[in-house]
C-alpha cells in the first residue's frame, strides 16, 4: 500500500514527539506561579474523596483527559488502543487525532476506532479548523463523529503550526463562520481547541458566540508544534520560523484565568504542559472543568499498558493528595475555595 504525505506526516509526528526534545524551553504553563495553602487538620478520611466530575452531560470517575494525540498508522493504532483502554479502565476521557487522514484514507480509519474497547469512555473526534476552507463541511464533521461514535467533535486551530508546516494549510480567512455552521448542524456539541499557544479570552469569546459549546485552551509551556515542524522541516527557512516561534503562545493558566473571569459557566478544558495531578489541581482551582494530559500519556502508551496504569494511579493520587492536604472532599469544593494563591 502506498503511504501518502498525511500518512508521513502522523508518522513522523509521533516519532519526532517521542524521540526529539520538542518541549517550549522559556515560556511555561504557568502553574508554577501558583501554590495551594497547606491544611494540616483535615477533618476528611482519605478513602472518601470524591474525584467524580462531569462534562458535557457524561460522567467521568476523574477529571482527566487523554489529549488528542495520533491516528493514520500501524503505530498510532496501538497507541490509541492502550489509551482507550486505559480510558475505561479509570473512567477517563479521550480524544483521538486528527481524523483527516481516515476521511481521506479509509484503510486506516480502523487507527481511530477504539470504541469497541472503550465502550463507555467521554470520547471525541478531531478535525481541523482550517479544513473548513478547504473543502470540509458538515458531511466531513458527520462522518469523524460517526466513525468513531463520538460524544463531540473537537475543532483544532493551529496558526502557528500551519505558517510552519510544509505545505501548510494557512488561508484561515472566514473561518470562524463557518465554524458556527458547523455547531449549527453538527449532531454533537463542537470543542475548538488549540494545539499548544493557547486561547485568548477575545477568541473564546468570538467562538462561543458562534456556538462552540466548549473550549480546550491548549496553552503554552507543553509540546511545541512549531519545534515539532522545524525538526521535519524541507527548508532552512522552515526551520529558522520553528526555532523562532517555538516558545510563542499563552500559558495555560493565563488561558484559564482570562477566560473563566469572562466566562463562569462555559465549559472549560485545561491542557498545555501539564505533567502531574498536581499541575491539574492548580487548574481545577482556575476554573478548568476537565484536565488534559498529552505527552506525559504518550510516553507511558509506547512503553506498555503497565506504564499507563502506574501513570494513571499517580495522577489520581496526586490529586486526592491535593484534595485530603487542602482540607477539600470533592473537586468542585476545592475550586470554589481560597485555596490556590498566586504567588508574588
Amino acid at each position: 500500500m502506498v503511504t501518502t504525505e498525511i500518512e508521513t506526516r502522523k508518522a513522523d509526528h509521533l516519532r519526532i514527539c517521542l524521540e526529539d526534545d520538542v518541549q517550549f524551553r522559556q515560556t511555561t504553563s504557568g502553574f508554577e506561579h501558583y501554590r495551594f495553602t497547606h491544611h494540616c487538620l483535615p477533618d476528611l478520611d482519605y478513602d472518601e474523596l470524591d474525584l467524580s466530575a462531569s462534562f458535557l452531560g457524561k460522567s467521568l470517575r476523574a477529571p482527566l483527559l487523554i489529549s488528542s494525540m495520533t491516528g493514520g498508522t500501524d503505530r498510532a493504532k496501538t497507541i490509541n488502543f492502550r489509551l482507550a483502554q486505559l480510558a475505561q479502565t479509570y473512567g477517563f476521557a479521550m480524544g483521538v487525532g486528527s481524523q483527516r487522514v481516515a476521511i481521506e484514507r479509509p484503510q486506516v480509519a480502523d487507527t481511530f476506532n477504539v470504541r469497541a474497547v472503550a465502550p463507555d469512555i467521554l470520547l471525541f473526534a478531531n478535525l481541523g479548523a482550517v479544513q473548513l476552507n478547504y473543502n470540509y463541511g458538515i458531511e466531513q464533521c458527520q462522518q469523524a463523529v460517526e466513525e468513531l461514535q463520538a460524544d463531540a467533535l473537537i475543532l483544532h486551530i493551529n496558526p502557528l503550526q500551519e505558517c510552519i508546516q510544509s505545505r501548510g494549510d494557512r488561508n484561515f480567512k472566514g473561518l470562524l463562520p463557518k465554524i458556527g455552521r458547523i455547531c449549527e448542524r453538527l449532531s454533537v456539541p463542537i470543542i475548538a481547541k488549540e494545539v499548544g499557544n493557547g486561547i485568548s479570552v477575545q477568541c473564546a469569546r468570538q467562538l462561543f458566540d458562534v456556538g462552540v459549546a466548549a473550549i480546550d485552551v491548549a496553552g503554552a509551556g507543553g509540546t511545541s508544534w512549531a519545534k515539532v515542524e522545524s525538526e521535519r522541516a524541507e527548508t532552512a527557512k522552515q526551520r529558522r520560523l520553528g526555532n523562532t516561534f517555538r516558545d510563542w503562545g499563552i500559558p495555560t493558566a493565563e488561558c484559564l484565568v482570562q477566560i473563566r473571569q469572562w466566562n463562569p459557566t462555559i465549559p472549560l478544558i485545561a491542557s498545555g504542559g501539564l505533567r502531574t495531578g498536581l499541575d491539574g489541581a492548580k487548574a481545577i482551582a482556575l476554573g478548568a472543568d476537565l484536565v488534559g494530559f498529552a505527552w506525559p500519556f504518550l510516553q507511558a502508551a509506547s512503553t506498555g499498558e503497565e506504564a499507563l496504569s502506574e501513570l494513571a494511579d499517580a495522577l489520581i493520587a496526586e490529586l486526592k493528595t491535593v484534595l485530603f492536604c487542602t482540607g477539600h472532599s470533592t473537586l468542585h469544593s476545592m475550586q470554589h475555595s481560597q485555596a490556590l494563591q498566586k504567588m508574588g
